[in-house]
């Protein structure tokens, strides 16, 4: 690990001051930083490259920031088998694993090779108009249907391998990795997914019925979403991880499956997924004393 590179998110107020103990760090272990765009500006003895070179440039992704730098970085390596370590630099993230704090010791732990990878599945999704391929997406986290600021509903259509699952009358829908399965899709009361398991949820939003739930499925499998009626004159839209929103129309499908690569999260020695559950989601549990002190 020689050769590391560098995004991050400079609106964070303190990123200058960490990115400059970052550079030092690298000098003391005879790292190359390499980075580009705004980052660069905070890194002017940093190689600069052009965003989507960085894959073939380095050995390794550090993305400083949040989740939000994080599906940034996922995006722009595109594929490519690059590993990233997230460094936070603010609240605690699900994907962010590396406290700012721990930045010094994570450098050391990627010279030393005595990191962890977890591999996270992406899902590719293409949207159909008239038979036609008009726009496709690849997420990390999510796909979501959705009005926005409307109130409407829309009427969605899915089926699971060409096996119709049922139409909704609903707000929208969320099809979701087990790496987005904490984001949008668990605010709309989905499950929460182990991250490496094999599988996408479909969560359908305030569906006008009280008997459809999130669906857990394969992630072998093709999902599709037919836009079956929309009311009025309005227009749906869709978005990839938050970003790219997309007005869809009446008639429109979308097909969704697994990605042929995945993205690798470089993990410290020390890491727990659990323990970044129980602190994002403020789990406590209850003790024997309390359970007493109850009765």
């Amino acid at each position: 690990m020689k050769r590391i590179g560098v995004i991050a998110n400079c609106r964070k107020p303190h990123s200058a001051a960490v990115l400059l103990r970052l550079a030092a760090k690298a000098r003391d272990m005879g790292i190359v930083l390499v980075t580009s765009d705004q980052t660069g500006d905070l890194l002017p003895d940093a190689e600069h490259v052009e965003v989507d070179r960085f894959a073939e440039q380095v050995d390794v992704m550090m993305a400083l920031g949040g989740d939000g730098t994080m599906l940034r970085t996922v995006r722009i390596l595109n594929g490519a088998n690059t590993p990233v370590l997230g460094v936070n630099l603010g609240s605690l993230g699900f994907m962010t694993s590396v406290t700012e704090e721990a930045l010094e010791h994570a450098v050391e732990v990627l010279v030393r090779k005595e990191f962890t990878l977890s591999e996270r599945t992406l899902v590719d999704c293409v949207i159909f108009r008239r038979d036609r391929d008009v726009a496709r997406y690849t997420s990390l986290n999510d796909v979501v249907v959705g009005w926005g600021a409307s109130s409407r509903v829309l009427t969605l259509g899915v089926s699971i391998d060409e096996d119709d699952v049922a139409q909704y009358v609903c707000d929208g829908l969320i099809v979701s990795t087990p790496t987005g399965s904490t984001g949008h899709s668990l605010s709309a009361g989905g499950p929460i997914v182990h991250p490496e398991s094999p599988v996408f949820t479909v969560n359908v939003i305030c569906p006008h019925t009280l008997s459809a739930r999130p669906l857990v499925v394969p992630d072998r499998s093709a999902i599709r979403v037919q836009v079956l009626d929309i009311p009025g004159n309005k227009r749906p839209l869709l978005s990839a991880d938050g970003q790219g929103e997309f007005v869809l129309e009446a008639g429109d499908r979308l097909e969704m499956s697994k990605h042929p690569h995945c993205a690798r999260f470089i993990h410290l020695p020390e890491y727990s997924y659990f323990s970044v559950l129980r602190q994002k989601l403020h789990w406590r549990g209850s003790s024997r004393d309390e359970i007493g002190s109850i009765k």
